[in-house]
């Protein structure tokens, strides 16, 4: 234990020292240690002890034997001492055992264990002081948060919670970062002028008087701030890799110098830790990799609909804050949400939650809705919170068990309700091997200064900022490649030499372009290899042929919704490519020459596409394009002046992936078109019932084989074609020629269509 603390006190004339003991055993430790520690460092002060059992009641101490020793000269010094029960004097942290919840936390033991653990194992048994500061400077700091003057009673209640902070940061320097946890946050807010000043306008808003208003604070705070406490942090650990491990390798793939760069961000700057959303597993999983590095427990930002019993009870208390679905008029939860976030990010807790909207039901990153952003940008906005660091955080599977899920709600199931029941059932479903779990950290998006948020634009642009982050940083697995290879060759099956010649091919251009591979595909590990494609065949998602004298694979039947959704998690790698050789194509076809008919194509299908994915500027997109055409052909503007020089340098484009990435969109929006093109000018067409039409057309064009998959069928898909129509003010109107603009943007699909199928006819052997 550092000697500092006893060092600050030796030019002091009084101390107080602040005994947090539960029990008469801890107490008479603390005396122990208390003497010992004052001969030892030569400390001459008149002591006063003070027994305050802080553990016992961090939030709400008892604070009587206090109050009498504050009216002692200002510079008196508060020493705040404890009893550390540690479970090994070599571990940090220890897993709790189910009697733990029967008997307490092992790390805060009852007098009889106390007793026990004393006479067994005494060396288990530290005291600790924490930092001492004068009564003056305590004073000082409550002064300056209230802004008014403070009277005894909330100045022992202020003394006893900074003597809390100051052990919890010293029992943190043996237990570990990640069971840094606010204290006293209730009181806190409500002590603070800031929040004095939010009511006061909440007030002159709707007429309340303050007293009403802060009864009814308290209560809301009682539902929504989080009390996070090191035993339920163990616990939240524990549950934590039981879920992780019931379907995935315990070894977690991470880039540990990027956490490195989250961990020193998270100390210096108020964070925003913002993570894609694949599935439940992932809150989870971001739990248990800051525990597994010791990184300060985040607050989990979600719905209150995950605060059902059983979990609902432990997030709590291990840092979730469950947040109401719909409270747009309710003006006080709005101030005090705001007031308590930005106590948190004032602080350096760290904020966490799923980049909401994200969770595409295909599987690719989707536009975000911005709610809990936008309170968290309203929190800093209003608390004046400087430099805030949004930070994209990519959760990566080799497979996913809600994929299924996913697939049958995309062709019209209903999502089934989160309840306890429903969580048994889904952990029921993670039983079967799935792989690998990777995480990645892009770069921070900074604001100096949170924008108002009556700028919805500024919102706008820094949630796409963290969505072009976090798609740099997701890795491609090798489950992604496959299921992209194959549902490009459907419904041909691929022998294993032309599905591994094909995954090396995506794999080496992957790499010259610096895009992130996971281990197994960068190492081209044949044992790795072979053990992941044999858990997608054990899945349901592949099939293997064995019977024939060549071994075959392909998308197993009714499985291409699923596959597609593995493959949508990495096309964004090579979307500007499919562009470009279809660009090219069609300048062959047309015999067209020149770059200007180049950049107009190119752009064309890249406007077709704005609702499906995330776009870097178009500056950026134009010099991707010409780094990526530069490769296969120098000065290749100027050789597209040549007569047939767009078909020769789309024969260079190896490997061609067009009709891999770009297939299913364009055949899902020529369904739409089609469903459009047969519906009456005049008669009102909604999203939803464009969607329903959709989904029946889409399923008898497949029969038909109009359409090449089943993976071209889906709602989002549909309701992403109606929303491209409306943007080319194809969905109503008054003018004449509307009818005829809708059948000719069918017209458009059906030649994108077949153009892509030029595109695969080359690509496949």
């Amino acid at each position: 234990m550092t000697s500092q603390p006893w060092q600050n006190l030796k030019t002091s004339e009084r101390v107080i020292a602040v005994l947090d003991a539960a029990h008469s055993i801890e107490q008479n430790q603390l005396e122990e240690f208390l003497q010992t520690s004052i001969s030892e460092h030569a400390i001459t002060a008149d002591v006063h002890e003070c027994v305050l059992p802080l553990v016992l009641d961090r939030e709400n101490p008892v604070t009587t034997p206090l109050r009498p020793l504050l009216d002692l000269p200002g510079d008196t010094m508060v020493l705040p001492l404890r009893v550390v029960w540690r479970t090994s004097l070599q571990e940090k942290s220890t897993r709790p055992r189910p009697r733990d919840l029967l008997f307490g936390s092992p790390r805060r033991p009852g007098p009889f264990r106390a007793r026990r653990i004393m006479r067994q194992h005494p060396e288990r048994v530290v005291c600790i002081a924490g930092e001492p500061a004068t009564i003056d400077q305590l004073r000082d700091r409550l002064q300056k948060l209230q802004g008014v003057e403070v009277d005894n009673d909330a100045l022992a209640s202020f003394v006893a919670g900074q003597a809390g902070l100051a052990l919890d940061v010293a029992e943190r320097r043996l237990q570990g970062s990640r069971y840094k946890v606010p204290r006293r946050v209730a009181s806190n807010l409500l002590a603070s002028a800031k929040f004095r000043a939010a009511l006061d306008e909440v007030s002159a808003k709707t007429g309340r008087s303050m007293d009403d208003l802060f009864h009814e604070s308290e209560e809301i705070m009682r539902e929504l701030i989080a009390r996070p406490q090191p035993f339920w942090l163990d616990v939240m650990a524990q549950l934590n890799h039981w879920v992780m491990r019931l379907g995935y390798d315990a070894d977690v793939v991470i880039n540990k110098e990027g956490l490195a760069r989250v961990r020193q961000w998270s100390r210096e700057y108020p964070t925003a830790l913002l993570w894609t959303h694949k599935t439940h597993v992932d809150g989870f999983a971001v739990n248990a990799m800051c525990a597994d590095n010791d990184f300060p427990a985040p607050h989990i930002l979600g719905g209150v609909n995950m605060a059902f019993a059983g979990l609902g009870f432990i997030a709590k208390r291990a840092g979730a804050i469950f947040i109401r679905r719909s409270f747009q008029d309710d003006l006080l939860y709005k101030a005090v949400l705001r007031q308590y976030i930005g106590y948190l990010m004032e602080k350096r807790f760290p904020l966490s939650w799923a980049f909401e909207g994200t969770r595409s039901r295909v599987g690719k990153l989707m536009p975000p809705r911005y709610g809990l952003l936008k309170y968290v940008m309203d929190s800093a906005h209003a608390t004046g919170a400087e430099n805030l660091h949004i930070i994209p955080i990519s959760i990566s599977y080799d497979m996913i068990g809600d994929v299924k899920d996913y697939a049958a709600m995309e062709s019209g199931a209903t999502k089934r309700p989160e309840s306890l029941s429903w969580f048994i059932g889904y952990l029921r479903g993670l039983r079967q091997p799935m792989g690998k779990i990777y995480f990645d950290f892009g770069e921070p998006v900074v604001l100096p200064k949170a924008p108002s948020p009556d700028d919805p634009r500024e919102l706008q642009q820094v949630a796409f900022a963290v969505g072009v982050a976090v798609n740099k940083v997701s890795p491609i697995t090798l489950p992604s490649l496959i299921s992209m290879v194959l549902l490009g060759s459907a419904p041909r099956a691929l022998t294993a030499d032309e599905l591994s010649s094909e995954v090396v091919a995506l794999t080496d251009w992957a790499r010259k372009r610096h895009i992130g591979l996971t281990r197994d595909l960068d190492q081209q590990d044949p044992t790795e290899v072979s053990d992941l494609t044999d858990k997608m065949i054990g899945s349901g998602l592949l099939t293997r042929y064995d019977d024939g004298p060549e071994q075959v694979y392909t998308i197993a039947a009714e499985q291409h919704g699923v596959a597609s959704y593995y493959r949508n998690m990495v096309i964004h790698y090579f979307l500007n490519k499919s562009i470009v050789e279809l660009a090219l194509v069609n300048m062959a076809q047309l015999e067209q020459t020149g770059s200007d008919a180049f950049w107009e194509e190119a752009e064309r299908l890249r406007d077709y596409f704005k609702f499906e994915f995330f776009y870097a500027p178009k500056e950026e997109f134009r010099r991707d394009v010409n780094n990526e055409l530069s490769r296969y052909q120098p000065a290749w503007e100027a050789a597209l002046d040549e007569a047939g020089a767009p078909l020769a340098i789309f024969s260079r484009l190896q490997p061609r992936m067009a009709h891999a990435v770009l297939l299913p969109f364009v055949e899902a929006y020529r369904v739409v078109a089609d469903v459009m093109a047969r519906h009456a000018p005049g008669d009102p067409l909604s999203e939803k019932d464009c969607v329903q039409k959709s989904l029946a057309y889409g399923r008898q064009a497949y029969l038909q084989r109009r359409i090449s998959s089943e993976a071209s069928i889906g709602k989002l898909l549909f309701s992403n074609g109606y929303r491209l129509m409306d943007n080319l003010e194809l969905v109503d109107g008054d003018r004449d020629d509307l009818a005829e603009r809708r059948l000719q943007l069918a017209q458009t699909f059906r030649e994108l269509q077949r153009r892509i199928e030029r595109v695969r006819a080359a690509a496949l052997p």
